[in-house]
Parts: structure tokens; sequence; C-alpha cells
């Protein structure tokens, strides 16, 4: 059961942490969060682009959440600070994170991510995460929605194109995490609870499940809302916390953590990257 902390408990904590410098107030704070839950925090969307690891392994002691590594992979087409295309990359980057206190993961860059790599080498892998912010346009090619000049066309058609996407891609790649949920263009996002209906919502949980996919809650984009939580948790689904952070960002899971309270989630409702044979890129045929 979750331990119950006193108001006066908590602020005499903040007090003696603060006093003893920045360190010690964010593993103070680190710990208090951990008390109010039966589950390890962990921040399953972090990337180390030209970070090094050892501020970021410091880091992630020092606040006591676990990361979860997760360089972008695919095509070099795929524009970002690092982006693994081969198994000589990736194989470089799993050596690189062997014998760490991390999650070794990679976010898959669009539907042909996983011709890059021998199934031996994905193995080594213990997740992998994507999201479906880069689309097919009217011409079938790669868009990221967040650039400029980017077009969406009637919202409703729109809406229905962008979740039938969301569904495409659990049942056609090895996942275990799906990232950035419900994330809109900035133009749509005032009529997020109006766009975002309880007939979409339910189609990409339905296809979570049916593909056995985690639902991450992102604090990078304060998403899904939660009323998406409530309807997925209900449904059996399972989440994850992510920040999206790149160094010294990562960790910060204000919002996920609200959302996690707010659903009463357990160990139970966590992912956790499974054991070797239970991997998305070990029991899904691609």
């Amino acid at each position: 059961m979750p331990e119950t902390i006193s108001r006066r408990s908590f602020l005499g904590r903040m007090a003696v942490a603060c006093a003893a410098g920045p360190g010690l107030y964010a593993n103070s704070r680190a710990a208090t969060e951990t008390a109010a839950f039966d589950f390890p925090l962990a921040d399953l969307h972090v990337h180390l682009d030209n970070s090094t690891l050892d501020k970021v392994v410091a880091l992630s002691k020092q606040l006591g959440i676990k990361f979860g590594i997760v360089e972008h992979a695919g095509t070099k087409e795929n524009k970002y600070p690092v982006v693994l295309s081969n198994d000589e990359e990736l194989t470089q980057y799993l050596d690189r994170l062997e014998g760490q206190p991390v999650y070794k993961g990679v976010q898959a860059e669009w539907v042909d991510w996983m011709s890059c790599f021998s199934k031996g080498v994905l193995a080594r892998l213990e997740y992998v995460l994507t999201d479906a912010m880069t689309i097919r346009n009217a011409s079938g090619q790669r868009v990221k929605m967040w650039e400029s000049g980017f077009e969406i066309g009637e919202k409703q058609k729109f809406m229905d194109r962008y979740v039938d996407w969301h569904v495409e891609i659990m049942a056609t790649e090895p996942l275990d995490v799906f990232a950035n949920l419900t994330w809109l263009p900035a133009t749509l996002m005032p009529e997020y609870d109006t766009l975002w209906t309880t007939q979409r919502m339910e189609k990409i949980i339905r296809a979570a499940l049916q593909y056995g996919v985690a639902l991450e809650i992102s604090s990078s984009f304060k998403a899904p809302r939660l009323e998406f939580l409530k309807t997925a948790k209900a449904a059996g689904a399972k989440f994850s916390l992510g920040s999206n952070g790149r160094y010294p960002n990562m960790g910060k899971l204000d919002y996920s953590l609200s959302m996690a309270r707010s659903l009463g989630l357990q160990r139970q409702d966590m992912f956790v990257p499974p054991a070797d044979g239970q991997k998305a890129v070990q029991r899904r045929k691609f």
C-alpha cells in the first residue's frame, strides 16, 4: 500500500533537503515521489543525443528515476542528431549501454525501420517505442506534422486518418510502447476535447490491447488527457511514463506522475521492459 505522508512531514523533509543543497533536494523529492507509488519510477523516453552517458546516469541516480534510452532508429532520411541505421550502429549503441543502470531501447522512425536491422541485433533491445507524429501525405511521402507547411485539410477527415495511422503502426510494427499519444498540431489544440471523441480514443485503445502495446503518459506534451487515460485503464491497458527529455531535462515527470496519482496506477498497470523471448521484436512477425 502507498505510504501516507502528512503535509507537515512533507514540508519538514523539503526544508531539510533544501538546507543541505540541490543534490539532496532532488534525492529527497524523488524519494517522496517514489513513496507515493508501489512501483519504481522509470522514464522510458530519454534521448542521449549529444550528451554524455556519464552525466545521464549520474542524473538518473540523483533523481532516483531509472532512465530508458531511446535513440532514433531508421533510415538516414530521418533527420535527428542521432539516427541508428544499420546493425553496426545499433550494436555500437547497445555495447555503449551494456552494464549501465539504464534500459536499452530505440525510438523507431517511419514504417521501414525494421529493414535496417537483423532480428538477432534487434533482440538485444529491451523495448521499442514510437509515435504517430510522422505521417503520410496525399502522395504517400513521410511528413513531420510539427514542421511548418504541414497541411491538415478538413479537420474531421484528418482526425479519422490520424487515428487509422495509429492503428496501422501498431498492427504492422513490433512495438512495446506508443509515445506522444493524442498529440495534435498546434492549430488543432484548441479543439482537442472535441476532436478526440470517445470513438476515436477507444479505437486506439483497442488496437493497443490487441497488439500488446503500452501507452505512454507524456510529460513533454501533457498527453493523453485524463479522460483518455481513464478509458484506457478501465480497458486494462498498460502504461509507461516519459519525458522525451534531453540532458538535463530527462526525468521531469510532473504531468506523468500527476496522472498516475489521479488514475491510482499500481504495479500491475505499468509496463516493464519484458523478459527475453517476450519482447515485441521477438514475438511479432515482420
